[in-house]
């Protein structure tokens, strides 16, 4: 984005893999990497905390699926204070931290794309596409778009780009029920005007050729699958080409701006393997440049800073992450020079460049690090982050002389930090305190699988709870395309802690949380080792007093329903309740039906039955579908959403009926008296694949959870009221 954003990647936070099933925003079935899904929130009386617009992480790099806004009342009420102008020569940090230290935090809501260039905000109010020359006051605006006219039910606008002149602005707009898209291209002036509309586009960016023409280059996505990238002209010199087709269906594209703008970067990559291509940011009409050609099992990603170009690789021992750099001028890899490595079990989830320093952000050990790198004298500086942070979420940043984050946990709200560079310190948002923080517990355990891995689990409850072991419990899984879990915040589930609940999430193989061999230890023929781990996360809950069988409920969406699926097959016993949301559930026939669209893509994370006998077989011993047989089973909400490209429905509602028959077996067998579980099939309209901010799904899980437990749902459901707008 023109006022450069960074989010260079959150190498892995959805790192490659989360390209299939996977969630979020993100993925499940087919998916993405990742989180957006951790949308930015603001003051919505003060814009306290506004983020400009997010460029891509890495672990962005593919098909995204936005999340919706939603509100919570006060967290702690506070009577509201007169507004105050604030010194000019104040800097962006000193304004927000002064802004946080006198208003109120009395309403939050998720914000959608918003990026700021030269003096404008750009932005969606209603249904339109405005802009406002006063950030701090964006009642006054001006409108560039009116999204009505595009006939579409509730759009919203999931990305912004400004061309580098201003002189014109595209911006893609989504519905909530499907991932189909529209690329709007607005001239600015007095007049503001459409000059041009592209369907189904993924990625784009703007650069400014040799005579000052603004050049947008997009990528073209047809049934899931990213292969086109186009650019176009507007004006007088009008012009719309296609750039470049990758061949290999298994590969998709996406276009990354580096942060000073000097090169526009095109990604291809698949699940283990990338191949990047630099666009030269002034001369776009001259052939691009390739840094190295795609050797198998290797990913990169790329910055540029001063003529050099850093590269976040796992090329060499260990196949882990460690950036490496080199002169812009001979990218190949014989050139790249080891320049910072990580430690053993560390996740990088995301980079920022900026004049002087590079900034990593890092999981170590399932606790948050930010590791600033100084380039004059490659200095290091290792900060760890407060233990009840899960979760990052980067903030857009123009300003060098900081570094803006924000931190976040699945029960509190996020809380702003920023790094001063000059000062060499991290400071965090001081006044309102959320009271969460004294009333809740965060702990950080671990489970001893079967072969001895030892796999973390981040835990939450009350702090004033007594007896734990009679305490309803919730455990969150995934475990795919080293994805990690998402942990960013969910007012539901700030309810159920306060409603006396245990969260549980199991960060288990096959997910990405301890870096890229933790997921290698959960995918093709080990994806064993994630039902492992998660047994084995269950029984140590129940081993130190976290509840016990008959009150532990478990959740997953997309790809985690393999593991939970499994679990119902294997072991029914720890369970009590299970919610799912588009579920993986038939792995072998999905994986064997290659006019899917996504089936070539999946290869490298589940294997290939139809022309590999060994991962036929494999797959066979744990699919949730091809395992289903005559016993007991905790009861199953399934939400299924009836044009999902990424799970079809077909495979939801087979693996529904032929667990109900096996159910109607068991209990003929079993004579009267026996309590068959309630197997409920949710399907919603509309051909999204997960919708996270969906309140009657949220609504219809909890009721689900409070009546299989017998638990009274009276103060949860008005509890959550005043999160959610009903």
């Amino acid at each position: 984005m023109q006022q450069k954003s960074k989010l260079f990647l959150q190498a892995l936070k959805y790192s490659i893999p989360h390209l299939g099933k996977c969630m979020q925003k993100q993925h499940l079935k087919h998916c993405n990497f990742a989180d957006r899904y951790y949308n930015r929130i603001k003051l919505k009386k003060y814009h306290l905390t506004k983020c400009l617009q997010n460029k891509p992480k890495i672990s962005e790099l593919a098909r995204n699926i936005p999340s919706r806004s939603f509100s919570c009342k006060n967290f702690l009420p506070i009577k509201q204070e007169n507004k105050k102008s604030l010194p000019e020569n104040m800097d962006a940090f000193e304004k927000v931290r002064t802004k946080l230290e006198t208003q109120p935090q009395e309403e939050y809501e998720i914000i959608n794309a918003e990026i700021k260039h030269g003096g404008f905000v750009y932005y969606q109010e209603g249904c339109c596409l405005v802009r406002s020359k006063d950030e701090e006051d964006n009642d006054n605006y001006e409108v560039l778009f009116n999204m009505e006219e595009l006939k579409l039910d509730q759009p919203f606008i999931d990305c912004i780009r400004v061309a580098p002149d201003e002189k014109y602005v595209a911006a893609k707009i989504r519905t909530e029920d499907s991932e189909a898209s529209t690329c709007i291209v607005v001239k600015l002036s007095d007049q503001p005007s459409v000059e041009a509309s592209f369907p189904n586009v993924s990625s784009f960016e703007w650069v400014k050729d040799e005579e000052d023409e603004d050049v947008l280059f997009y990528t073209f996505q047809r049934n899931l699958r990213c292969h086109d990238v186009y650019r176009a002209t507007f004006g007088d010199n009008k012009r719309n080409e296609r750039f470049y087709t990758e061949k290999d269906p298994s590969y998709f594209v996406f276009l990354y701006l580096t942060k000073d703008s000097r090169f526009l970067t095109m990604n291809i990559m698949n699940k283990t393997t990338s191949e990047v291509w630099l666009i030269d940011g002034l001369s776009p009409w001259d052939p691009p440049v390739l840094i190295q050609k795609r050797i198998h099992g290797v990913l990169y990603y790329v910055e540029h800073r001063d003529d050099e170009l850093y590269i976040l690789t796992n090329v060499g021992e260990p196949t882990e992450f460690k950036l490496m750099r080199t002169a812009a001028d001979t990218p190949a890899i014989m050139n790249w020079d080891l320049f910072f490595t990580m430690k053993r079990n560390t996740k990088v989830v995301d980079l920022d460049m900026f004049k002087d320093h590079c900034v990593l952000f890092l999981k170590h050990s399932n606790l948050l690090y930010v590791n600033v790198i100084g380039l004059a004298d490659d200095s290091v500086r290792s900060l760890k982050l407060p233990p009840w942070a899960c979760g990052f979420i980067m903030d857009t940043n123009s300003d060098p002389k900081n570094c803006p984050f924000q931190l976040c946990s699945p029960i509190r709200p996020p809380k702003y930090y920023t790094y001063k560079f000059a000062e060499g310190k991290l400071f965090e948002e001081t006044g309102h305190e959320d009271p969460i923080t004294k009333t809740s517990r965060v702990l950080r355990l671990e489970a001893k699988s079967k072969d001895g891995k030892l796999v973390p689990m981040t835990v939450f409850h009350k702090m004033d709870s007594e007896d734990l072991q009679k305490k309803p419990l919730l455990v969150h899984v995934y475990g795919a395309y080293g994805m990690d879990l998402k942990m960013n915040f969910r007012p539901e589930r700030r309810v159920l802690v306060d409603d006396g609940w245990i969260l549980a999430y199991c960060h288990v193989r096959g997910g990405g949380e301890l870096g890229l061999q933790w997921h290698a230890d959960g995918r093709l023929t080990k994806k064993l080792n994630g039902l492992a781990d998660l047994e084995a996360c269950i029984k140590t809950l129940h081993d130190q007093g976290f509840s016990q069988p008959s009150l532990t409920t478990l959740t997953a969406f997309s790809a985690g329903g393999v593991l939970v699926g499994a679990l119902c097959n294997s072991n029914p016993e720890l369970l009590r309740a299970v919610t799912l949301e588009a579920p993986f559930l038939d792995v072998l026939n999905t994986m064997m039906d290659t006019t899917l669209p996504l089936t070539l893509e999946e290869l490298e994370e589940w294997g290939n039955p139809s022309s590999d006998e060994k991962h036929k077989n494999y797959i066979k011993c744990y699919c949730p579908y091809q395992n289903i047989k005559p016993q007991h089973y905790p009861s199953i909400h399934i939400t299924a959403y009836e044009n999902d490209e990424r799970v079809p429905l077909r495979g939801v509602v087979s693996y529904t009926e032929k667990l109900k028959e096996a159910i109607a077996e068991h209990a003929k067998d079993t004579g009267e008296g026996y309590q068959a579980p309630n197997i409920i099939l949710d399907i919603q309209p509309g051909g999204n694949h997960v919708i996270e901010d969906s309140h009657k799904k949220i609504t219809a899980q909890i009721k689900f959870l409070y009546e299989e437990l017998g638990l009274d749902s009276t103060s949860v459901f008005e509890n959550l009221k005043k999160y959610l707008k009903f």
